[in-house]
């Protein structure tokens, strides 16, 4: 059962985080006692310099690695010590992720890229063509569903990632740098399809970026440095 905070439904909870990454001699304190409490319908931006430990603490909220200590909790379901087939399942269901390369597959067109979380959930709740119709014309695509990946411009295939993300109708959405691959006018139109995505369904959305003015669209910013938050501000 999902956590409350003074009333707000917690999508995430992480506990004096750590990871320590092991280079050659020494060991490398990538994430050092990160708390966390994230609500749900918030965009947080997540932003530092490279280096700074932010894909990697995304990857830890994310369950795909585990931290060296602490507790992460994703809409009341603690996935810190969960067998690998659990957490693949909890991964399909509460989570989606965007990255800065699109991951698409190239052989499927868009609706079938989007459609393809669906079919792999344990408990499907959607049918899978209706489910990624819809999400492709609430980000605008509704006139590209048939393409594949090659005949879409960067930003159209990003578009098509956010929806796939969305598939299963997840809590949480992770970004880790999702317009690191693409220019500007392009990434404004992601960045707006992430407040739509956001006003629409209501889906909790982190995301990670080394730049702070794009950072400063969420409505809250952490500042990350040397694996530690060393600043929040909601803007």
């Amino acid at each position: 059962m999902s956590a409350t905070t003074n009333g707000r439904r917690v999508v995430l909870r992480a506990t004096n985080l750590t990871k320590d990454l092991p280079l050659g001699k020494v060991v490398v304190h990538a994430v050092r006692g990160v708390d966390l409490e994230i609500f749900d319908n918030e965009m947080v931006g997540i932003v530092g310099p490279s280096g700074s430990g932010k894909s990697t603490l995304l990857g830890l909220i994310g369950g795909l690695d585990s931290p060296t200590t602490g507790r992460i909790e994703i809409d009341g379901v603690d996935i810190t010590n969960m067998s690998e087939g659990r957490l693949t399942e909890v991964r399909n269901e509460k989570i989606g992720f965007v990255f800065q390369f699109f991951n698409l597959i190239p052989t499927l067109t868009a609706l079938e890229n989007v459609a393809l979380p669906i079919q792999f959930a344990q408990h499907p709740r959607f049918h899978p063509e209706k489910r990624a119709r819809e999400l492709l014309e609430l980000l605008g695509l509704a006139d590209r569903m048939n393409h594949r990946p090659m005949e879409l411009s960067g930003g159209q295939q990003q578009r098509v990632a956010i929806a796939r993300a969305l598939a299963n109708n997840p809590p949480l959405l992770l970004a880790d740098e999702p317009t690191g691959n693409l220019d500007s006018e392009a990434s404004k139109v992601v960045i707006q399809a992430l407040r739509d995505v956001r006003r629409e369904t209501g889906t909790t959305v982190i995301l990670v970026t080394h730049d702070h003015a794009l950072a400063s669209q969420m409505g809250r910013v952490l500042e990350l440095v040397d694996g530690q938050i060393i600043k929040g501000e909601t803007v």
